[in-house]
């Protein structure tokens, strides 16, 4: 069976839910759509109520209440017609089993002990740095199939592994800040996956 093809405004939609408040260009890579097939959906669902944004030359797109309702029952929708929910289960349930060690591993790439307590990285420590780098690839190599799979159920999963397989390999390359601190970061985009899991079924957060 084919995976199944959200249609862009669900998509749109949805991405915005699981980015939060945004501008149109980070949206966009999120989404993997142009940015200016983006900006016309925002306006369309903007007409409908479902998103907003905010004043200023450096405004945001948001959901409205309306618009996350609409979400929640959209893609519940699109679950049951498709037949995924048993794969996106599955997938879910393997990426529980590696998320508190991909968040440990954030966590000592942002910390690095210091006699009997930890200090922030400076990333002068490149023994450290390396370990933590080659933790997080034994975990990423672990969490690609999880990725497949998704991306094999729904093709809007299918950006989550190429987004974390490039943020890594920047980490690699000497960006620092890709495992943490950019927006387009290990943590950042694994937090994504993490939201739109929890989104798309239905588990408020907290409960996984």
């Amino acid at each position: 069976m084919s995976a199944h093809r959200s249609s862009p405004r669900l998509v749109v939609l949805h991405a915005l839910r699981c980015v939060g408040a945004s501008g149109t260009d980070r949206l966009a890579r999120a989404a993997r759509l142009p940015a200016g097939d983006v900006d016309s959906e925002l306006i369309d669902l903007a007409v409908e109520g479902l998103v907003a944004r905010s004043a200023g030359p450096f405004g945001a797109w948001s959901l409205t209440a309306s618009g996350r309702e609409t979400d929640a029952a959209a893609v519940a929708a699109e679950l049951e017609a498709s037949g995924t929910a048993g794969a996106v289960r599955e997938a879910f349930d393997a990426f529980v089993a590696l998320n508190e060690d991909v968040l440990a591993a954030c966590t000592d790439w942002q910390l690095r002990p210091l006699g009997t307590s930890a200090t922030r990285n400076d990333h002068t420590d490149h023994a450290h740095d390396d370990a933590v780098l080659r933790r997080l690839g034994i975990l990423d190599a672990r969490a690609q199939p999880v990725c497949a799979a998704l991306a094999g159920a729904l093709t809007r999963f299918a950006h989550y592994g190429t987004r974390l397989t490039d943020a890594l390999a920047r980490a690699w390359s000497g960006e620092n800040s890709a495992v943490t601190d950019d927006l387009e970061s290990y943590h950042v985009v694994w937090f994504q996956l993490h939201e739109d899991l929890l989104a798309t079924l239905g588990i408020p957060r907290g409960w996984a």
